[in-house]
């Protein structure tokens, strides 16, 4: 028997994929928005795929600030803009 494979749905392009393929987003239970790419730090989280076309696309239409119901600070976009650019490096 196979194993199910978990579907999370990507903020930006509000496209399924496996879980392993999105970024996680979240938010501590302190209020501090950071990138979790081991899918394992506590809090709140929502999904994100590895492109920056989709992290634009969440931060124009606010989708980071809406699943976390809590204001964004234009630096957390840029952090997580640079770490995107990073593992694009690296991958």
């Amino acid at each position: 028997m196979q194993k199910k494979i978990p579907m999370r749905m990507c903020i930006g392009c509000h496209e399924s994929k496996p879980k392993k393929e999105l970024i996680r987003i979240v938010r501590s239970p302190e209020g501090e928005i950071s990138l979790d790419f081991t899918g394992k730090k506590a809090g709140r989280g929502a999904y994100l795929c590895s492109s920056a076309a989709c992290l634009e696309l969440a931060r124009k239409q606010r989708r980071i600030e809406k699943s976390f119901s809590c204001k964004v600070d234009p630096e957390v976009y840029e952090v997580m803009k640079n770490a995107l650019s990073e593992t694009d490096r690296n991958s």
